[in-house]
């Protein structure tokens, strides 16, 4: 006994064809001749007998799939039983190679089994040859499919077509639902079907807690059958007599709703669960000519856009959240009745699925994560850049290639930390600079645009931080006015200074260290956290405007760091501090990832909190006030330095609330 297999090197094709070669005779395989190499690699990973399988060369694409008349002359009586597998399974491939590949191949395999006198033709259909029909499709029906303007519905339902209209060879069919990973293994081939929600549960998980609930969405039944349970499926039914001219639906005969599936892969995958979940049918109730009209609005359409971007998610798969299709299985159970072929539940094997994909097939495996692939060869401006994290972040830029500037007041720190980088073979570059003073401010920026073109990352560093009461500053107006010049004024400055010729060149970021005091609302440093709150706003005002643009912002609420700028307050030397180098990790991070806002769970937290709760961590607040007094240097005591030392109730409520400012 022998067998023609068409898409053998397919997701579906590899398994078949092991499943095949469990029994007797040879295996033909159609294979395009640029394509032999990727059959090789595949044959040995699949450990197939090449004894028994043999590749014919030749294109789907061709009539009679491109075989010579000595090909056909060889194979000719030889094949009971014609396999055809070979088809686009992508909801994104364009309508017209879905037809070339899903309906003309069709037709060329099947004039190709009648050519060599096939034994049986058996045709891999899908369930979506049935459209989107309303209500339950059996087995027996065909013309009955609704709702097939997507091409690939239409195509999968035409070429299945071209089978049944056949009179030349025997044929059976199979409609095998959505079809994902080996359930012994989890291994896939790529992302489709439930897959394209994996990152937004990935970002979920990264962003929550596993055990809080979450808001999700209900829609239809959504089928999905492991590829070993199909292969299986089709092996058995295939060898057994009496079944031609029937469809055969390898399905699961109790499909689970959209918001399980997805809850499904949210535990494997350690995310946080859809708890209460909105059936996406309800919106039904909304003329079709409201809902497109409000979904053609251009900010509708742009932020619609941006998530499904962000989440990886095609917007041709939404239309399938509320699949309306029950699929009867009769014909197959009792096909597969005795042969202890069933499909095993999602639960049991969901995380291997999870698995496989976070190792394999995850998107962001794939980015280019590394600094050096985001800033060789750009124009990176440091400020603050001869110590502490502007110097770390320096030393990791020239590193990883970039033009890298930094800017200081004092010129010794400055250009020693030039020279030290740029015996290292760093491309570096100082410039002194008081970012207090506008004036400067426009210097630098006129002298940087003059050397360098352009600025493609600021990274706004240099800040002035006061820790003092607010009662021990009635007389010190002007600590709120150099702590604003500095920390505000002198970096939007520079952003107005830079942002034109980013904005013509349609790209540009941001990024600014703010503080976690400006989540957390620390007592004593009003001045402080006013000032880099006033940044912070002007950030998120900003991104309206110009995200559109090409601009980036990223805000960074830095936890304490152990830097110059705190030395003063000599407490901090007992308390949990970041080094520099961890905080260069946190900048290094928005330069890659380029995210709106980098800050700690802790200070997320207290941000929540306050909003959640304002009295209660009002409480905390006053509390955290009243347990931390003013410092010697606060008071003006110089002579009580040394004597500024914490207690152990400071030690322990600084390390429960790592990282904020006391």
């Amino acid at each position: 006994m022998s067998y023609f297999v068409t898409g053998a090197t397919g997701f579906l094709g590899r398994f078949l064809v092991g499943n095949l070669l469990k029994r007797k005779g040879t295996v033909y395989v159609l294979v395009r001749k640029d394509s032999q190499k990727k059959f090789d690699a595949l044959a040995k990973k699949m450990a197939w007998d090449m004894k028994r399988v043999v590749p014919v060369h030749g294109d789907m694409t061709a009539a009679k799939c491109g075989l010579t008349a000595a090909q056909l002359k060889t194979l000719t009586g030889k094949v009971k039983h014609f396999f055809h597998l070979a088809a686009i399974y992508d909801l994104t491939a364009d309508a017209e190679s879905q037809r070339k590949a899903n309906v003309e191949g069709t037709q060329n395999a099947l004039d190709l089994g009648v050519a060599i006198g096939a034994g049986c033709f058996h045709h891999t259909s899908s369930i979506a040859a049935a459209g989107l029909y309303q209500g339950v499709f059996r087995e027996d029906m065909f013309d009955e499919a609704e709702g097939l303007d997507d091409p690939y519905l239409r195509t999968k339902h035409d070429s299945e077509g071209l089978v049944r209209k056949e009179k030349r060879i025997k044929w059976r069919i199979y409609r095998p639902g959505m079809v994902v990973g080996h359930s012994q293994t989890g291994e896939m081939d790529k992302i489709d079907g439930p897959y394209y929600f994996f990152t937004f549960l990935k970002k979920l998980r990264e962003m929550l807690p596993p055990w809080m609930p979450v808001l999700g969405l209900e829609g239809g039944r959504i089928n999905v059958v492991p590829v070993d349970f199909v292969v299986d499926a089709m092996d058995h039914i295939a060898h057994k007599p009496k079944l031609d001219g029937h469809c055969f639906h390898l399905v699961d005969p109790e499909p689970m709703r959209v918001g399980e599936v997805l809850n499904t892969f949210a535990r494997a995958g350690h995310a946080p669960e859809m708890t209460m979940r909105l059936d996406a049918r309800m919106f039904a109730f909304v003329p079709s000519g409201v809902r497109g009209a409000v979904g053609s609005l251009p900010p509708v359409k742009r932020f619609i856009g941006m998530l499904l971007r962000d989440f990886k998610i095609p917007k041709g798969v939404l239309k399938f959240i509320t699949y309306p299709t029950r699929f009867d299985n009769r014909e197959t159970e009792r096909a597969l009745k005795g042969s202890g072929i069933s499909v095993p539940r999602l639960d049991d094997y969901a995380w291997r699925l999870w698995d496989y994909w976070e190792r394999h097939l995850d998107p962001d495996l794939f980015i280019d994560r590394s600094l050096k692939g985001k800033v060789k060869g750009k124009v990176v401006v440091v400020t603050g850049g001869s110590s502490g994290i502007g110097l770390s972040t320096a030393q990791r830029l020239a590193e990883a290639g970039a033009t890298t500037v930094i800017v200081a007041r004092g010129e010794e720190e400055l250009f020693k930390a030039r020279d030290e980088m740029k015996k290292g073979g760093g491309k570096v570059f100082a410039y002194t600079a008081d970012l207090a003073d506008m004036a400067d401010c426009d210097r630098l920026v006129a002298t940087i645009l003059k050397e360098h073109g352009h600025v493609d990352i600021l990274i706004n560093n240099a800040g002035r931080s006061i820790r003092r009461s607010i009662e021990l500053s009635y007389d010190r107006f002007h600590d709120f006015e150099r702590t604003m010049q500095l920390n505000y004024f002198g970096c939007l400055r520079l952003i107005m200074g830079v942002m034109p010729t980013m904005i013509q060149r349609r790209k540009g970021h941001i990024i600014n260290i703010s503080s976690i005091g400006v989540l957390a609302s620390s007592p004593r440093f009003s001045a402080y956290v006013a000032s880099k709150a006033a940044l912070d706003a002007f950030s998120r005002c900003a991104q309206g405007e110009l995200s559109g643009k090409g601009i980036s912002f990223t805000t960074i609420n830095m936890p304490l760091v152990r830097t110059p700028m705190i030395a003063p307050t000599k407490m901090y030397e007992s308390v949990p501090t970041l080094s520099p180098d961890e905080a260069a990790d946190m900048v290094v991070k928005g330069i890659i990832e380029k995210p709106s806002r980098i800050a700690t769970r802790l200070g997320i937290f207290s941000a929540v909190l306050n909003a959640v709760a304002p009295k209660a961590y009002e409480v905390i607040m006053s509390t955290a006030f009243e347990l931390f007094p003013d410092s010697a240097a606060a008071k003006g005591d110089k002579k009580a330095l040394k004597e500024d030392q914490p207690s152990q109730e400071q030690i322990a409520f600084a390390s429960l609330m790592r990282g904020v400012h006391w």
